[in-house]
């Protein structure tokens, strides 16, 4: 793949669960495509919650996307005159997203990665801290609170599921704002009422 003539970059939208962020990249993506740029977009393998061949968002937003397993694989896959490279679930790919994601700019390209930024526990969610760190622009998305009505920042885990990553929606995950957030994957998920 050659060098494109325009400078590439990096932008990340990163927040809790049903934050909006695979609408926000579904829009970015529109908007490329109504410029009549040529436009890629991926998933991880791992994401089959909606769809598999689409990107879609909680609020049913949907784009075609390619399934692949790993970042490398991604950069195998991005094709001559691709302008655009839209990622969704960035938290799910490897740690090799961000060199994947930097090479790609490198060549030109404007690279759209959208993550949770910290898993269920509360914890930096790798690899989105270090794209945040190399990341041109960053958009912070927030859900409501399903407890109080506040800003969400956190996705409160409801289901009693161990492993740091499983794949699910409303019925295993609630967007809770920091006082209502319960850190430890065996709390209780009733609503805290200390001040």
């Amino acid at each position: 793949m050659g060098l494109r003539t325009g400078a590439g970059w990096i932008e990340v939208i990163a927040g809790s669960m049903f934050s909006g962020k695979s609408e926000e990249l579904i829009r970015r993506l529109r908007r490329a495509k109504i410029a009549r740029q040529k436009v890629q977009v991926f998933k991880p393998e791992i994401d089959e919650r909606y769809s598999v061949d689409h990107i879609v968002s909680h609020s049913e937003m949907r784009h075609e996307s390619t399934v692949v397993r790993t970042a490398a694989e991604l950069l195998t896959r991005v094709e001559p005159g691709t302008e655009v490279v839209g990622i969704d679930e960035g938290q799910f790919f490897d740690k090799e997203l961000v060199d994947v994601a930097n090479k790609l700019a490198e060549r030109g390209i404007r690279v759209i990665i959208a993550g949770l930024d910290q898993d269920y526990t509360g914890q930096p969610f790798e690899p989105m801290p270090q794209l945040l760190a190399v990341a041109e622009y960053i958009t912070k998305t927030h859900a409501i609170c399903v407890r109080c009505g506040q800003p969400a920042n956190y996705s409160q885990r409801i289901a009693q599921v161990e492993e740091r990553v499983a794949v699910g929606a409303s019925d295993m995950y609630e967007a809770r704002c920091r006082r209502c957030f319960v850190p430890h994957a065996d709390a209780p998920t009733s609503h805290i009422t200390e001040a």
